[in-house]
C-alpha cells in the first residue's frame, strides 16, 4: 500500500504520455503482386492471400491489414502501375514470364522510385547463382518462399519498420532489434519467426494499458525489426539507434558491404565492438557451423546453430529471455538462481522494496531494469532509468526509494484522464477512474470523466506546491447492470406500480444483483481504503436543460475490516440507488420535465470519500459548491468572478442549503458574513455533517443520509482539522481573533485559508471555474472536498467532484424600467435571477405570513405539496411566495420541500419577515433545478426596505384555494411578470391596475 509520501513524490514527478498515437505513420495499405497463375496457386494454397494475411494480423491483435491487387503478367503489372492505383509495396516472383524480372523492376522503379520492390522466389541452388551475377539495384529486398504464409506479414512489416524508424524510434523512443544476415535462405525463415515472437510478447504487455483503446494502440510501441545484409549496414543501424536497441542478433560470416566482397567473420567483430561499447548489450550469433560456437563462449554471448533441430525453440528462448520480453527475473548473482519474478510493472515495484541487495545491485547494474521497461513500451519509465548508474545514488536504500517512487509516479500519470476497464486482477490504488461493464456510465460520471481530463491537460494536479488536485479514486458501473437487475428481478412493474417509496425500496433490496458485478465489487472494497459514496449516474443527470440535479439518492458506505459486511453494505446501497429512479419525487420529476421513465438508465459512481476519521465520524477538512456565475453580486463583485459557497465538513450541509460561508474567489478575503462580529455570530455555520463509521448506522432507507450525523459546530472543537477553518469570539473584547487560540466561541469563518492563504482555495477555484467554462462552452458549477488535515510533509488533497452545465436565460431584450409604476407592483425584487417574460399565469400561491412557524415547515412543506398536485391535475402553473430559503434541508432557514413538490411554480419568491431573513444560496441543488428550468427566482426582505411585497392586496382579494398555512389567489386576466437578468430586477404587477408596457416579448 502506497504511503502518502509516495503519493506526494509521484505528483512531484511528471511523466508525458507516450504518444503512441504517433507511432506508425506509413503503413502499406496496397500491395501489387505479380505472380503467373501457378505461383499464385502456390501461394494462396486453398485459400485467399487477403484472408490470410486478415486472419494472421487479427490473430496478433494488428490492425490495417492491406488489400492485394493480383497481376499475372508484366503488362498486367505494368498496366497498374500507369493507372492511378495507388500501390505501397510491388512483389514479384522471380520468374513472370513475358518479361525478365529484374528488367521489369527497373522499369517499375523508374515509374514509382520511392515504392518498394520486393522479390519473391523460390530457393535453389540456381537461383542463388543467378542472384550473385544480376544487377539487383532496382531491389529492395530479396526473399525466398519457403511455404509459410508468415513471410508476406514480416515481409510488409520489415518495410513498416524501416519507413517509420526515424520517427518512431528516434523521437518517441520505441525499442530496436538488429538483424544481420546476408543470406536470402536464412533471413527468409528468420525473420517470420522473429516478427511472430515479437508480435506475440508485444500482445502480452498490451495488458499494461487502461482500457481496450490503449491496448490497441500500444501495439504500435513494439519493437522494430531492422535488417543489415552487411557490416558497415548494421554499424550504421547501430550507431544511428544505438540508445534504442534491444539486442542484435548476428550471424558470424557475412560482407563487409553489399559488393561482391568475400564473406570473413564480420559478426565476431562486431559484436566485439557493441560489446566494448555496451558490455550489457545482448547479443546472439548464429552459424551453420557448430565450431563456430566457441568464438560466442569467448566473447559471452548467445549462440544458436541454424541446422540445430531446436532452431526455432532456441531462438525464440534467447529473444524471450534477453530481451525483455519475459518476465523480470531476480537472479542471485552467486548461484544463479531465481530469487522472484515480477509479471508486470506493479509486480515489479513491489518487489523492489524486498529483494535482496545483491541481485537488485546485480540487475541495477547491468541495465536490465530499463531493458525490461522499454521492451514492454514503458519508454517514458525505462529511459528515465537507463542513464543512471550505482554511483548516482548514496546508497542502495537510495536506489530502491527512487525506482518505487517512480514507478509510482509513472503509474499515477497514465491513469490521468484516462477511464480504465475494471480488472479484477489488475485493480488497484493506482487506477483513478475505472468502469465496469462496456454500457453508458451516465451524465454524472461523464462529467467526472471530463474533469479527470481537464485536471490532466492544463497539469492542475502539481500546479500549487503541496497541494494534490484530482478526482477522487471512482468506480463506475454501467447502465447495462442496471437493466440486467431491472430485468432479471422483474422491478419494472414494481417500480412503475402505486407501490410507496418504502414498499419499492423492499423490493428492490431482495432482489439480486448480477453475480459478475458482485464479484468485481469484492475486489473494489479490498482495494479502496477509505468510505465509499455510491451516488447515481443516471443518462439524464447533468445535461443541459435537465441536470436532474439532486433528485437520485447517495447514499454512503463506513469503511470496516471486515470486506464482506462492506460488500453487502455496498450492494445493499446500490440496489437502493436503482429504487430511486421510481421514488415518489423522481416520477414527479419525470412528469415535470417531460421524460419518460423507461428511457431513464442508472449508472452508479463508487467514489472514496475524501477525508479523515475522529472518533466514529468521517470527514473532510472543507466542500463546497462554486459557480463560475454569479447571480447575486455584491459590492465590488462583477456576475462573471463567480461565486463560492464553502463549509466544514460534508457537502450536504452546502446543497441542501444550510448556513455556509460565501465568498467570491476573486475577492477572498472580502467576506460580508464576517465583516462585523454581531453578523459573524449569527450567519455563520452552526451544524455540520459527518459520516457515521459504525457499520450499525448503515441501514437501507428511502432517506439516504440515514447514517449522516447532523452535529454542533462546539463538537468539532477536539478535532484536528477544525483549526484550519475556525476563529474565536472574543466575548470581552466583542472582537474576532483569527485561529482556535483563547477561550471563546468558535466560529467557522475559513479566515486562516481565504485571509492567509495558507490552502490556496480561491486561486484553485478560480482556475477551475474559468478552465471549466471555456471547455464547456457555458458557465459550470463544481462541487469539490479538501482534505488539509494531513500528516507531516505530505500534501493536502482538494478532490473535485462534479461538474454540470449552469444554462443562462437569453439576455437579449431590455425591460423598459423607466416606464413601469412600481406602485401597481405586487411583488418587486432588485435581487432576481432568470431573464424574459413569465407568461400565462393567473396564480399566485403564497404562505400566509401571519400563520408562519419556523417549527412548522414540515408541515407547511406538505400543504404546498397538495396545492402543487392541484395544479398538476389542472394542467395549470403558478407563483410561489414564501419566507426563508425556499428547498433548505434545514427547518428552521426555510421551507424543506423538492423540487418535485414545487413543479407547477413558474416563478418562485423569498420573502423575508421582521425576525426572519435568510440570504437566497446558489450552491443548492435546488437552485441548480430552478435555473435549469429558467424559473423566474426573486428575494424580497420588504422589513428593511429591499423589495416589495403587497400582502395586504392578496389577502383582501378571495383565495381560490386555502389551507391553514397556504393560501392561493386567481386572477380573472394574466400576470404581467417579467425578470431581468441584466440588472437583477424582477416585478410582478397587478393585472387590474397595471400601466400597458411597450416592449417586444421575448421568446420563453
Amino acid at each position: 500500500m502506497q504511503t502518502l509520501q509516495d503519493y506526494r513524490t509521484a505528483f512531484t514527478l511528471d511523466f508525458s504520455e507516450t504518444a503512441f498515437d504517433r507511432l506508425m505513420q506509413q503503413r502499406i495499405y496496397r500491395v501489387l503482386l505479380i505472380c503467373s497463375h501457378y505461383d499464385a496457386f502456390m501461394l494462396e494454397e486453398d485459400g485467399r492471400i487477403d484472408e490470410q494475411i486478415f486472419n494472421e494480423y487479427v490473430s496478433l491483435s494488428l490492425r490495417y491489414p492491406p488489400s492485394f491487387i493480383q497481376v499475372h503478367s508484366a503488362r498486367e503489372a505494368l498496366d497498374v502501375i500507369h493507372s492511378d492505383e495507388k500501390i505501397d509495396l510491388i512483389i514479384s516472383m522471380l520468374n513472370v514470364g513475358d518479361v525478365d524480372t529484374f528488367d521489369l523492376a527497373k522499369q517499375i522503379k523508374k515509374r514509382l522510385p520511392d515504392t518498394p520492390l520486393v522479390i519473391l522466389t523460390h530457393f535453389s541452388r540456381e537461383v542463388s547463382a543467378r542472384l550473385e551475377k544480376e544487377d539487383l539495384s532496382g531491389i529492395d529486398y530479396i526473399f525466398s518462399w519457403l511455404g509459410n504464409a508468415d513471410l508476406l506479414l514480416a515481409i510488409i512489416k520489415l518495410i513498416e519498420d524501416k519507413m517509420n524508424a526515424d520517427n518512431d524510434i528516434l523521437e518517441v523512443g520505441v525499442q530496436s532489434i538488429i538483424v544481420v544476415e546476408d543470406s536470402v535462405r536464412y533471413y527468409s525463415s528468420l525473420l517470420p519467426l522473429l516478427y511472430k515472437t515479437v508480435m506475440r510478447q508485444a500482445r502480452s504487455f498490451m495488458q499494461e494499458a487502461l482500457n481496450e483503446h490503449k491496448r490497441v494502440l500500444r501495439m504500435r510501441g513494439r519493437p522494430k525489426i531492422l535488417l543489415a545484409k552487411s557490416y558497415n549496414e548494421a554499424l550504421e543501424l547501430y550507431n544511428r539507434y544505438k540508445p534504442n536497441v534491444l539486442g542484435v542478433i548476428s550471424d558470424v560470416s557475412f560482407k563487409v558491404n553489399q559488393r561482391r566482397d568475400q564473406k570473413a567473420k564480420q559478426g565476431l567483430k562486431l559484436c566485439q565492438m557493441i560489446r566494448k561499447e555496451d558490455p550489457n548489450m545482448p547479443f546472439l550469433l548464429q552459424s551453420s557451423r557448430i565450431g563456430n560456437k566457441k568464438y560466442a563462449d569467448e566473447l559471452g554471448v548467445g549462440f544458436t546453430h541454424k541446422y540445430s533441430q531446436t532452431y526455432n525453440i532456441d531462438l525464440r528462448n534467447y529473444i524471450i529471455s534477453n530481451f525483455g520480453f519475459d518476465d523480470f527475473v531476480f537472479f542471485d548473482p552467486k548461484t544463479h538462481k531465481e530469487v522472484c519474478r515480477a509479471e508486470d510493472l506493479p509486480a515489479l515495484q513491489k518487489l523492489l522494496l524486498t529483494v535482496p541487495d545483491d541481485s537488485l545491485t546485480f540487475h541495477s547494474s547491468r541495465d536490465h531494469i530499463s531493458k525490461w521497461l522499454n521492451a514492454r513500451a514503458l519508454f517514458s519509465i525505462g529511459q528515465l532509468f537507463k542513464p543512471l548508474s550505482l554511483q548516482d545514488f548514496q546508497s542502495l536504500d537510495d536506489v530502491r526509494k527512487f525506482l518505487y517512487q517512480a514507478i509510482s509516479a509513472y503509474r499515477m500519470s497514465k491513469s490521468r484522464g484516462v477511464i480504465a476497464m475494471f480488472d479484477r486482477k489488475r485493480f488497484d490504488d493506482y487506477k483513478f477512474f475505472s468502469r465496469i461493464g462496456n454500457g453508458s456510465i451516465g451524465g454524472k460520471a461523464r462529467g467526472l470523466a471530463f474533469v479527470n481530463t481537464l485536471i490532466r491537460d492544463n497539469h492542475l494536479y502539481n500546479k500549487y506546491p503541496n497541494v494534490v488536485i484530482a478526482i477522487p479514486r471512482t468506480v463506475v458501473i454501467s447502465t447495462e447492470f442496471y437493466d440486467e437487475f431491472i430485468e432479471s428481478n422483474n422491478l419494472f412493474k414494481v417500480g412503475v406500480s402505486n407501490l410507496s417509496d418504502q414498499e419499492i425500496l423492499e423490493r428492490f433490496l431482495s432482489a439480486n444483483l448480477p453475480n459478475s458485478l458482485i464479484e468485481d465489487l469484492r475486489v473494489v472494497v479490498k482495494v479502496i481504503d477509505q468510505p465509499i459514496a455510491i451516488r447515481s449516474s443516471s443518462k439524464l443527470e447533468d445535461s443541459h436543460y435537465q441536470p436532474f440535479a439532486g433528485i437520485y439518492s447517495t447514499y454512503m458506505v463506513p469503511k470496516t475490516n471486515d470486506k464482506e459486511l462492506m460488500l453487502s453494505m455496498l450492494a445493499q446501497a446500490i440496489k437502493s440507488v436503482y429504487a430511486s429512479v421510481f421514488f415518489k419525487a423522481s416520477k414527479a420529476y419525470m412528469v415535470a420535465t417531460s421524460n419518460v421513465i423507461d428511457e431513464e438508465k442508472m449508472g452508479i459512481i463508487l467514489q472514496e470519500v475524501c477525508g479523515n476519521q475522529h472518533g466514529q465520524y468521517f470527514l473532510p477538512t472543507l466542500s463546497g459548491v462554486a459557480r463560475s456565475i454569479n447571480f447575486y453580486p455584491i459590492g465590488s463583485e462583477k456576475p462573471e468572478h463567480g461565486i463560492a459557497t464553502v463549509g466544514y465538513g460534508l457537502g450536504k450541509l452546502i446543497v441542501d442549503g444550510g448556513v455556509s460561508l460565501r465568498f467570491s474567489p476573486q475577492f477572498p478575503k472580502k467576506i460580508l458574513q464576517t465583516s462585523q462580529p454581531d453578523m459573524a455570530l449569527r450567519e455563520t455555520q452552526k451544524i455540520f455533517y459527518a459520516l457515521d463509521m459504525r457499520p450499525e448506522s448503515f441501514t437501507p432507507s428511502t432517506d439516504d443520509g440515514v447514517n449522516i450525523a447532523r452535529l454542533e459546530i462546539d463538537e468539532a472543537k477536539e478535532y484536528p482539522d477544525f483549526t484550519h477553518v475556525a476563529s474565536t469570539y472574543n466575548h470581552e473584547e466583542g472582537s474576532i481573533n483569527d485561529g482556535v487560540w483563547g477561550q471563546g466561541k468558535k466560529l467557522v469563518t475559513f479566515a486562516s485559508v481565504l485571509k492567509y492563504n495558507t490552502f490556496p482555495l480561491a486561486s484553485i477555484l478560480k482556475d477551475l471555474l474559468e478552465i471549466g467554462q471555456k471547455e464547456m462552452n457555458c458557465p459550470v458549477e463544481i462541487e469539490f472536498a479538501a482534505n488539509l488535515n494531513v500528516p507531516k510533509n505530505a500534501p493536502a488533497i482538494f478532490n473535485l467532484l462534479q461538474i454540470r452545465p449552469i444554462v443562462e436565460s437569453e439576455l437579449s431584450d431590455d425591460f423598459p424600467w423607466e416606464e413601469a409604476n412600481l406602485n401597481e407592483s405586487i411583488i418587486y425584487s432588485e435581487s432576481a435571477l432568470g431573464h424574459g417574460r413569465v407568461q400565462h399565469i393567473q396564480d399566485i400561491v403564497y404562505v400566509k405570513p401571519s400563520k408562519f412557524d419556523p417549527s412548522k415547515t414540515k408541515i407547511i412543506a406538505q400543504e404546498v405539496e397538495d396545492v402543487n398536485q392541484l395544479y398538476m391535475e389542472t394542467k395549470r402553473n403558478y407563483v410561489l411566495v414564501g419566507p426563508g430559503r425556499w428547498g433548505s434541508s434545514d427547518p428552521w432557514l426555510g421551507i424543506p420541500i423538492k423540487w418535485s413538490q414545487i413543479s407547477e411554480a413558474r416563478a418562485i419568491v423569498e420573502s423575508g419577515l421582521p425576525d426572519f431573513r435568510v440570504d437566497p444560496s446558489q450552491g443548492t441543488h435546488f437552485f441548480q433545478n430552478l435555473t435549469s428550468f429558467r424559473v423566474g427566482y426573486l428575494t424580497v426582505n420588504p422589513y428593511i426596505n429591499d423589495g416589495i411585497f403587497d400582502v395586504d392586496y392578496l389577502n383582501g382579494l378571495p383565495s381560490f384555494h386555502e389551507t391553514e398555512h397556504v393560501r392561493c389567489v386567481r386572477f380573472d386576466r394574466e400576470l404581467l411578470i417579467h425578470v431581468d437578468g441584466k440588472n437583477n430586477k424582477g416585478v410582478i404587477f397587478r393585472p387590474d391596475v397595471a400601466t400597458p408596457i411597450n416592449y417586444q416579448t421575448p421568446n420563453d
